[in-house]
């Protein structure tokens, strides 16, 4: 018999579009589970996607996820790898045919694929449930987290609602969103003894209540790390992108004590990517929020210590040590230093936008508010990967998708294969040498008033969402004076630092800096912070990968 769930509202899912097939399933799934897990059936990827994100709204937790491959739409291994975004602790089981064993082998690495099953399963005591059992087994075995999830009470058309939402979002917290306009909103607030003026409430599962959380008593309210376990490092690494993620694995992974600090939430710019389908290995594309959450556990597995919402500002030489400093006074110390700070997409300076920023418009994808573009009209500002992703996956859900580019086309920013994705989309249109001239609205976004750079005609259009995706601003302003900068402020480092055959200024070592080294010894950069960096995932992660080698070999020369 099933031993007993962990939670009585754990979850068993099942998808297959042949009715027959799918009452089958959850007709031997109840059989043998039924008494100890909730049976959910699903006849569409969508429809299952759908009731994925109910469940987890609502706090329910799911062990097991099993998906017919033929499926029209959406097939079982584009569905699971979604599913994955929304459970990513869930065992995922592909259902298939014998003619299609080959697909199957490929979802083991697409998807982490756990087991697949030919049909017919019958009879299922042999076939079937052995197989289920192990996984159920091995679920309850992992590092799930059964926590009851957080609450957030908020305006719809609240920046610092939005601001909380994106916080949690991106740090993996489980929580629910309860608009003050909505009866249960306004239950929360009496319960909480709040009238609503002072918004977003956030309850967090112990039911401590926060009232316009600030991201660092939000984050060790909900169980982030944000505080070190030591003074000091062997490497600490500022930023938790792709550049820092990969440091952090490499760090730890070759004996390095090492810690990553990040202002936000793990990822950077491209952990809010909906797709990335040119990073090597994912054939079939992965999701920033995916690859981040995959790096994170790869760091910490390796005993990485990871610090959320801690902002630093400052960094200073004291003998041999690097000293880290924090907006709170506190400081930490390290041997070397890898600064992977990133970058952020510069502010669209039109008028109107700063007071609308987060009422309608967002910088960046701001995926939490992609299922409330349904049916609305959305218009992206820019013409790279970055913007062409947004609206490639903002077009499952508007009506229509506007993407406004300053130049003649797209090709001269953004690569060919997402070019040809949004040809052959529907709902997708670009306008070319267009530019936003003010963003009109009273409380929230209502109207944008285009103008086409070459005509100089203006015309106000009805919006509701803009997504910005202008340009990079390194995020290195905090730093000073410390190291070398270029006049945009990127990061000087390696051969940039000796262009002509002299060492930097302050430079006492009678070797030149490594590769990735500034101008301060055992201090290293990575990413897109660094000057003439080539703005790519694959190549941030190699950075980071490459700079822990030339920590490494500056730790040995020390």
């Amino acid at each position: 018999m099933a031993q007993a769930a962990d939670a009585a509202r754990t979850v068993i899912l099942t998808v297959d579009d042949d009715p027959g097939v799918s009452r089958a399933v959850a007709r031997d799934l109840r059989r043998r589970y039924g008494e100890s897990y909730r049976i959910v059936r699903a006849e569409s990827g969508e429809s299952a996607l759908d009731a994925l994100r109910e469940l987890k709204l609502r706090g329910d937790l799911v062990a097991v996820i099993l998906a017919d491959y033929r499926m029209p739409q959406m097939n079982g291994i584009e569905f699971l790898e979604q599913a994955l975004d929304v459970y990513p602790g869930a065992r995922r089981v592909l259902l298939t045919a014998y003619a299609d064993t080959s697909a199957a082998i490929d979802a083991i690495n697409v998807v982490d694929l756990d087991h697949y099953l030919l049909k017919p399963w019958d009879p299922p005591e042999e076939k079937l449930y052995p197989v289920l059992d192990d996984l159920l087994d091995a679920w309850r075995n992992s590092a799930y987290k059964p926590v009851p999830s957080t609450k957030v009470v908020g305006h719809r058309w609240s920046a610092r609602s939005s601001d909380v939402r994106e916080f949690l979002a991106r740090n993996q917290v489980p929580y629910r969103w309860y608009s003050v306009e909505e009866p249960e909103g306004q239950r929360l607030l009496a319960a909480a003894g709040q009238d609503g003026r002072r918004l977003p409430l956030v309850i967090t599962p112990d039911c401590t209540v926060l009232v316009e959380p600030e991201a660092p008593e939000l984050a060790a309210r909900v169980g982030l790390a944000t505080t070190p376990t030591a003074d000091f490092y062997d490497l600490v690494v500022i930023g938790g992108g792709p550049a820092g993620l990969g440091a952090a694995v490499y760090g730890a992974s070759e004996g390095l004590r090492t810690v990553l600090v990040e202002r936000s939430a793990t990822g950077g710019q491209a952990g809010q990517s909906s797709r990335i389908e040119n990073y090597l290995g994912f054939p079939d594309g992965v999701s920033g929020a995916q690859l981040t959450e995959r790096a994170r556990r790869q760091a910490a597995k390796f005993g990485a210590e990871m610090l959320t919402a801690r902002e630093v500002t400052g960094l200073e030489v004291n003998g041999a040590a690097r000293i880290v400093r924090f907006a709170d006074g506190s400081s930490i110390g390290a041997h070397s230093v890898i600064l992977a700070t990133g970058v952020q997409y510069r502010q669209l300076e039109a008028a109107g936008c700063t007071d609308l920023t987060g009422c309608g418009v967002f910088y960046g994808s701001a995926l939490t508010e992609a299922s409330s573009c349904q049916g609305h009209d959305v218009y992206i500002v820019g013409g790279a990967n970055s913007a062409g992703q947004a609206a490639m996956y903002l077009s499952r859900f508007a009506k229509s998708v506007t993407l406004l580019v300053r130049g003649s086309d797209l090709s001269a920013s953004m690569s060919y294969y997402l070019i040809q994705q949004l040809n052959d989309a529907p709902n997708i249109s670009v306008r070319s040498h267009t530019v936003v001239d003010a963003a009109h609205g009273s409380g929230r976004l209502e109207q944008l008033t285009l103008r086409h750079m070459a005509s100089g005609e203006t015309e106000r259009v009805d919006a509701q969402w803009m997504f910005v995706f202008i340009g990079a601003a390194p995020l290195t302003d905090w730093l000073g004076e410390t190291v070398l900068r270029d006049g945009r402020g990127f990061i000087l480092a390696g051969p940039d630092l000796t262009a002509d055959g002299r060492p930097p200024a302050g430079w006492e070592l009678d070797r030149p800096p490594y590769h990735l080294e500034t101008s301060i010894p055992g201090v290293f950069v990575a990413g897109d912070a660094r000057a003439e960096s080539a703005k790519r995932v694959a190549s941030a992660v190699g950075e980071g990968a490459m700079a822990v080698m030339l920590v490494h070999r500056y730790l040995e020369q020390s």
